[in-house]
């Protein structure tokens, strides 16, 4: 198999994933897409980790080392960012505290 070749088999991968990954969360119902963001940051955790896998890979070849930087950062700014979204969706579903005077 040629380098042409297998660039295309993973665009190809990629656009099914793209395509796939939408037709699922479009169809996720209200109550599960806080489970479901949980499991994303999880998935970002991975993310992460295999940057640094690639980071700690790379020797000298540039094009790795930044990809693994990117990977990393992303996955990151994804994760954290996951679960800020996931605490704020939490605090809806909490019962307020009736105020102090009584009202």
């Amino acid at each position: 198999m040629t380098e042409a070749t297998v660039i295309l088999y993973a665009i190809y991968i990629f656009m099914l994933a793209v395509f796939v990954g939408f037709e699922v969360i479009s169809k996720v119902p209200v109550q599960l897409h806080t489970p479901l963001m949980s499991g994303t940051n999880a998935i970002h955790g991975i993310v992460m980790l295999g940057g640094m896998l690639v980071l700690a890979e790379s020797g000298n070849n540039a094009l790795l080392t930044w990809l693994g930087f990117a990977a990393v950062v992303l996955g990151a700014m994804n994760l954290f960012g996951g679960f800020v979204v996931t605490d704020r969706m939490l605090e809806m579903f909490k019962t307020k505290k009736p105020a102090a005077g009584g009202k």
